[in-house]
């Protein structure tokens, strides 16, 4: 057994080579109890021994060995959907985490994990062929979590914020042009789908906003259109709800200019004559439904346009773009980039100008980089 240095703590060799080290430390509880850490060097052991006596010094308790990353992520989903979080945003970290993050570290003791850990977790999810972008949201997912652990004093540092993210190139919009939005709208005359895809273009709402527009937000009289719901898609055994928009910000109200305001009082009276000559009608509310008044499914809706797109012999893009589509007109038209801003939702000036700047005048662009 060799002797121990001063301030060390108990450190001693094992017949197997390893290195380990004994101290006492302070519990959650404010008990006390004999912690010991392994190593393959006396040095290496002398640090795990000298953190945990500074935190003794401190007053801290020491962070709990026996809980994995698995056991503190289930805890921690299940607080977060207590905690007010909209729905989407926990199922998404539980998919990010189940999909990508715990398959690699998840049997890792929480107390254990390193930056090395998740460099190799992110090496990993990377080699797996997903997306740069997937990567930085498992990294973030992570670090997240991570920040929460620490606060719980269960981790004594946030690894996740020690390891950098790759870095992500931000993808070029290329809209719609004014002629090509015009001719896949002339493509759908007199498609029951048409007046969605108006309002998309023209106001540049979200899918899940128009899916969730009911008639009740809309006064055509007035000429306005109020966005305060979204349709989200949960995890597995829940599907499509309806909850709060995006940000404050996406709550809005919009004037509709004239040619909407007749596309959507005739599309009125035809959904009514559709609900008198169907069989089976679900009065939902909604603006836009299937044939039967039931919510329209967002993965329908992407088919459709798909197969649209086609026959209109048009370049593909997806929904979202339709929303590009709208800002990029918007800014062309020389509308300003705070108006832009408002009718898009967006919650700070430097997401419209930072998406939609190649499309700008040289003047706004000036003009919107004065205002940031």
């Amino acid at each position: 057994m060799s002797r121990r240095a001063n301030g060390e703590g108990s450190i001693y060799q094992r017949k197997d080579g390893r290195w380990t080290g004994a101290v006492y430390v302070l519990n959650r509880d404010g008990g006390r109890q004999r912690r010991q850490v392994y190593g393959k060097t006396r040095a290496e052991v002398a640090g795990k021994v000298a953190d945990l006596l500074s935190l003794n010094r401190k007053h801290i308790p020491a962070a709990p060995v026996e809980v994995t990353v698995q056991q503190y992520a289930q805890s921690w989903l299940e607080r977060l959907g207590a905690s007010g979080l909209k729905p989407a945003t926990v199922s998404n970290y539980r998919w990010v985490l189940d999909r990508h993050v715990l398959p690699h570290i998840g049997r890792q003791r929480l107390v254990a994990l390193s930056p090395q850990h998740v460099r190799s977790l992110l090496l990993a999810v990377s080699e797996s062929g997903v997306s740069p972008r997937t990567v930085q949201l498992s990294r973030a997912v992570l670090r997240s979590m991570l920040a929460d652990a620490e606060r719980d004093q269960l981790i004594h540092r946030n690894v996740a914020a020690l390891v950098k993210g790759p870095r992500v190139e931000r993808e070029e919009v290329v809209p719609w042009t004014a002629d090509e939005a015009g001719t896949f709208l002339d493509s759908l005359e007199g498609h029951r789908l048409r007046p969605l895809f108006a309002v998309g273009v023209a106001l540049g709402l979200r899918k899940g906003e128009l899916l969730a527009l009911r008639w009740q937000d809309v006064d055509l009289d007035v000429g306005v259109l109020r966005v305060r719901a979204t349709v989200q898609r949960l995890g597995k055994g829940v599907g499509l709800v309806t909850g709060s928009p995006k940000t404050s910000r996406s709550r809005r109200t919009l004037p509709l200019p004239q040619v909407l305001i007749d596309t959507l009082r005739e599309h009125r009276a035809s959904q009514e004559l559709e609900r008198q000559e169907a069989s089976s009608w679900h009065d939902s509310g909604l603006v836009f439904t299937t044939s039967k008044g039931t919510m329209i499914e967002p993965r329908n809706l992407n088919r459709f346009l798909d197969e649209a797109i086609e026959r209109a012999g048009l370049r593909r893009i997806r929904f979202h773009d339709l929303r590009h589509t709208c800002a990029s007109l918007l800014l062309a038209q020389g509308v300003s980039p705070r108006v832009v801003m408002e009718v898009l939702g967006h919650s700070q000036m430097s997401m419209t100008t930072d998406l939609y700047g190649h499309v700008m005048p040289s003047s706004l662009r000036s003009a919107a980089d004065a205002l940031d």
